[in-house]
């Protein structure tokens, strides 16, 4: 109460009103974030598509950035990255398959930067729309600049199946119900805790790059029991189309780059009240 009755009388002075208004301005913005335009894109029956005419905000159907039609998929999104139309993510591979001859360490070494360099975001969080799926290009270009990108877990999937296929080894896109996740042929890796069949082909174990501490070859126990559709990565890009004649919109990213308050607007408050006081004592 006393604290509270040294704020109501400092705030008579015009030094006591500024740093009332600032405290009110930080309670109400305690996070201040930076949005980023991204790409160029065009809208159409509120979706999002790319200059492949690719939806970015939807995986189904025969345009979506997954194509999930009849309980199969192509992810479609991949290939913006691959063949004629490798960019950074694929160079990027192809940088790792030169640092690191052991192909056990190369998967190991891409697992962990895929892992440590992109950090876990809903896309309704940073696109404010339910799905938007990045291409790898899109997001390592990111990390490049930044250090570090936001993304969901197909954003994981494909930056990491195309830089695996850019460093010569072979990956698919594994969907499970609600998730999405990586599959590499490595099948003398000894620290994985399940080997998957991908068509006749054994071998396959898990890339699980959404969480900060997951270890290559780790699936997790709840996608043991369950159906997965899997669809390997082929070199081979996807044919780009004229671009559409349509007006163009910015898709902005909200990423936590800007300011960030580091307490809570209440700890802010008695801070300030501690300060108005320590003021006034001198």
């Amino acid at each position: 109460m006393e604290h509270l009755q040294c704020l109501c009388r400092s705030a008579r002075t015009r030094a006591g009103r500024v740093l009332l208004c600032s405290i009110v301005v930080l309670f109400l913005f305690p996070l201040a974030v930076v949005a980023i335009p991204s790409g160029s894109f065009y809208k159409e029956g509120g979706e999002v598509f790319d200059d492949w005419d690719i939806c970015r905000t939807r995986a189904y159907g025969p345009d979506g950035f997954f194509k999930i039609e009849d309980g199969r998929f192509d992810p479609v999104i991949a290939a913006q990255s691959l063949g004629a139309n490798a960019d950074v993510a694929y160079a990027r591979g192809r940088q790792f398959g030169r640092e690191y001859a052991d192909v056990t360490r190369r998967a190991e070494a891409i697992f962990e930067f895929a892992r440590d360099r992109v950090r876990y975001m809903s896309d309704s969080s940073q696109f404010g729309y339910p799905e938007f799926a990045q291409n790898a290009d899109e997001l390592l270009s990111i990390v490049d600049r930044d250090g570090v990108a936001y993304g969901d877990c197909e954003d994981h999937a494909i930056l990491l199946g195309v830089m695996y296929v850019g460093a010569g080894m072979r990956a698919a896109v594994v969907l499970a119900p609600g998730h999405a996740a990586v599959l590499v042929h490595l099948p003398d890796y000894p620290r994985a805790n399940r080997f998957l069949t991908v068509g006749d082909q054994p071998g396959w174990i898990w890339a699980e790059a959404t969480g900060g501490n997951n270890p290559l070859g780790w699936m997790p126990e709840q996608y043991m029991r369950t159906g997965l559709l899997a669809h390997e990565l082929q070199d081979e890009g996807l044919l780009l189309q004229q671009p559409p004649d349509k007006p163009v919109v910015s898709v902005t990213r909200r990423t936590p780059h800007g300011f960030a308050l580091p307490l809570s607007p209440f700890l802010v408050v008695v801070l300030s009240l501690w300060i108005v006081a320590a003021v006034r004592r001198r």
